[in-house]
């Protein structure tokens, strides 16, 4: 089989669900770079100075990342099913629960310390 057929067995609707999931983690990276923006523009000022900033920029960074990860792992899902190859694993979803749990932490820990 050549990589014209394989490219005309590729069913759509799986081109179509990779689509989706890419802007499901998509939507999620806009949603981390609101919270960021939010988070400076927003939150009162902290007895601990460059809290919120740090919590900004960390949510930020994290939106960007994640954004530049999930056109990574669209393409490379893409270019599986195309090949008619295994999909490749991802750690998208430890590394982003991983984030989300140390920056809980971390503002759980500052509100515990605020007067």
């Amino acid at each position: 089989m050549g990589a014209d057929e394989a490219d005309q067995d590729l069913d759509y609707r799986f081109t179509l669900a990779n689509e989706r999931t890419f802007l499901a983690w998509i939507r999620t990276a806009l949603a981390l770079i609101a919270g960021g923006v939010a988070v400076v523009q927003l939150v009162p000022a902290l007895t601990i100075p460059g809290v919120r900033h740090g919590l900004g920029m960390a949510l930020t960074t994290s939106g960007g990342v994640l954004a530049v990860l999930a056109v990574l792992r669209w393409r490379a899902v893409q270019a599986a099913m195309q090949k008619g190859a295994e999909l490749p694993r991802s750690l998208m979803p430890v590394l982003l629960g991983g984030a989300i749990v140390a920056l809980t932490i971390a503002l759980i820990v500052v509100i515990a310390v605020q007067p």
